[in-house]
């Protein structure tokens, strides 16, 4: 069974298309909308066909207790970070628009039952469901029943909660796609486990799976691809000196513009069998090796190292693998010295 494809607006996940790329603005610009467009922009310069944002509706996604969690990334608590970065609706519709217009999709990950209801009054068409939600099984029903794309990240979830997640999308219908994460801000490499994206492709045959990364560098995301995730996301900055509890695991425009070539080029490179392509057959005719006299033969003399040995190009007859074959046989005529050997000239 092949694996299913669906779209987000004009953008195809799925199998037969190449990997999506998400760059993730999330909450990197700080509450500012001035920022989240800078983002945008350079995201849209980079070559993104979609940008991803945060919504948080504070009150509404934690209790008063949250006020004494602090995160590992960050020197304040949770409350207190999502508090400062959020934007509120009219500025988030307008950050919305704005990146619609510049001709990307919008898509954004809801922390809240009111947060996904104020995306879905944006028209939003796909949702992002974020590892720390996905397990939060009454709000992803809630999500789930819009009916729209759902990317839902596995973070901290071992294969019996992944289950109980997809068998909500699969009873609601909708297009959904896994993606294999480690959430620590950044991730070491030794934890990226990309055994455990292969095995989300295993468990869930025919689902579009990919890697949400939080490493430095974009090489997780290059290596999954190169094992068949369908896509790939980063946290995105325009500038790696900006502040932020995400910004030390995103990736510049630079970063992001690497990754999507490699998005490009990649599937061409998967598949295939180890035999010679027919387009090297330019270099086998200068790089092979094949039987040339280098003394002169008479007919009836025997072929020895002494007047025969194999050197480039590998133009003539007969390769430089025969050459054992080819020794102790006769010249069937005379042979002049630098001569390449033909079959006719080797009495049978």
């Amino acid at each position: 069974m092949g694996v299913k494809a669906f779209h987000i607006g004009r953008i195809a996940v799925g199998e037969g298309n190449r990997p999506l790329v998400i760059p993730e603005i999330g909450i990197n610009h700080g509450g500012s909308l001035t920022a989240a467009k800078e983002m945008a922009d350079a995201a849209f310069r980079a070559g993104a066909r979609l940008v991803k944002h945060q919504t948080h509706i504070v009150e509404d996604e934690m209790s008063r207790a949250a006020r004494d969690v602090t995160p590992g990334n960050a020197d304040c608590s949770i409350y207190e970070v999502m508090e400062r970065s959020a934007l509120p609706e009219e500025e988030e519709r307008e950050f919305m628009r704005y990146v619609e217009a510049l001709g990307m999709e919008f898509i954004s990950a809801p922390f809240s039952r009111a947060a996904a209801d104020r995306l879905e009054r944006f028209g939003v068409k796909a949702y992002k469901i974020g590892s720390g939600e996905m397990n939060h099984y009454p709000l992803l029903r809630h999500i789930a029943e819009f009916g729209k794309p759902m990317l839902v990240s596995t973070g901290m979830n071992d294969l019996r909660s992944i289950a109980k997640a997809v068998d909500i999308l699969e009873a609601k219908g909708v297009p959904y796609a896994l993606l294999h994460t480690t959430n620590l801000y950044p991730t070491p490499p030794g934890l990226v486990r990309l055994g455990g994206m292969q095995e989300l492709m295993r468990e869930f045959a025919g689902v579009p799976v990919g890697l949400s990364d939080h490493t430095k560098n974009n090489t997780a995301c290059i290596a999954a691809m190169a094992l068949g995730a369908g896509l790939v996301e980063r946290h995105f900055t325009d500038r790696m000196s900006r502040r932020g509890p995400d910004i030390v695991c995103s990736m510049d425009e630079a970063a992001l513009g690497a990754l999507l070539q490699a998005a490009g080029e990649l599937p061409a490179m998967l598949g295939g069998k180890k035999e010679a392509a027919r387009e090297e057959q330019v270099t086998i005719d200068f790089a092979f090796a094949t039987l040339v006299t280098t003394a002169p033969i008479r007919a009836g003399e025997r072929f020895t190292p002494e007047n025969l040995w194999a050197k480039r190009p590998g133009t003539g007859e007969i390769r430089a693998e025969e050459y054992e074959a080819v020794l102790g046989k006769t010249a069937a005529c005379d042979i002049g010295e630098d001569v390449q050997l033909e079959r006719s000239m080797i009495h049978r």
